[in-house]
């Protein structure tokens, strides 16, 4: 089974009858973790772990576990017509209701079908 297959099976009972998903992907908030390469692991205690779920009507954002990946509840819902933009460097980001995420480039491309799954271009940041 895949990572996005497990994340998405993790997801499921957050989410409302009937939405398809079109991405799933983790993405971090708090600190900038490009700081783990000066503070080493003891960045993680202060870094908040969530998993995005990009679905038809919304995107919702899961509040999980720092070292297990279990999710703890539904941190957000958003209404679907928002653009992530491209995403570069070890970790992309991105602002969403005044948060700020950071998704690691292993997930680039989730994110890109994300904005894609929308069905026109993004617009210029």
């Amino acid at each position: 089974m895949s990572i996005r297959s497990k994340l998405e099976k993790r997801a499921a009972p957050y989410l409302q009858s009937g939405e398809r998903v079109h991405a799933v992907f983790p993405a971090l908030s708090g600190p900038s973790p490009y700081w783990m390469f000066v503070t080493g692991s003891l960045l993680s205690l202060v870094l908040n772990y969530h998993l995005f779920v990009v679905t038809d009507q919304a995107i919702v954002v899961l509040d999980t576990s720092k070292f297990h990946g279990r999710v703890k509840g539904v941190g957000l819902r958003h209404p679907r017509n928002f653009y992530f933009g491209e995403m570069t460097g070890l970790y992309g980001s991105f602002v969403l209701e005044d948060t700020k995420y950071f998704v690691h480039r292993r997930f680039h491309k989730d994110v890109a079908a994300a904005d894609a799954a929308l069905g026109r271009p993004a617009p210029a940041r």
